[in-house]
């Protein structure tokens, strides 16, 4: 398996552990029961909880386009220290970004977002080569 592949995997897993972190720091504020319930009228996450919602689908956003690109690197067996390196930098960068999110720190939020980004489209260039 390719190490651009482990780093899907494993942005898979940081998608389940955001999704997780989202929950719990929403029960949190709404209690077991309303996180238990069909979540009718009940009030809309705020402060860490929204942030971590949103975190989560951010990186839900931008794990397609990634994982697009680097199951076609696979199924044209492109793996290169360029892609490899890209794939290393989109899971740090997206790493880093839901720490920050999550702690609503603005700047660098950005930064890491622009970072992740830039790695998918250097796997999708090195593929276009």
């Amino acid at each position: 398996m390719t190490i651009e592949l482990y780093v899907l995997s494993a942005t898979a897993l940081l998608l389940l552990v955001l999704a997780f972190l989202s929950a719990s720091l929403y029960g949190k504020q709404v209690g077991q029961p309303a996180m238990m319930s069909n979540r009718e009228n009940i009030p809309a996450p705020t402060g860490a909880a929204r942030r971590a919602s949103r975190a989560h689908l951010n990186l839900l956003e931008n794990a397609v386009p990634f994982a697009i690109v680097v199951l076609t690197a696979q199924a044209l067996h492109i793996s290169t220290p360029t892609t490899q390196m890209a794939a290393i930098v989109f899971l740090v960068a997206r790493l880093l970004h839901a720490i920050v999110y999550i702690a609503g720190i603005q700047v660098v939020r950005t930064i890491t977002w622009f970072a992740g980004v830039g790695a998918t489209i250097a796997i999708a260039v090195a593929i276009l080569a």
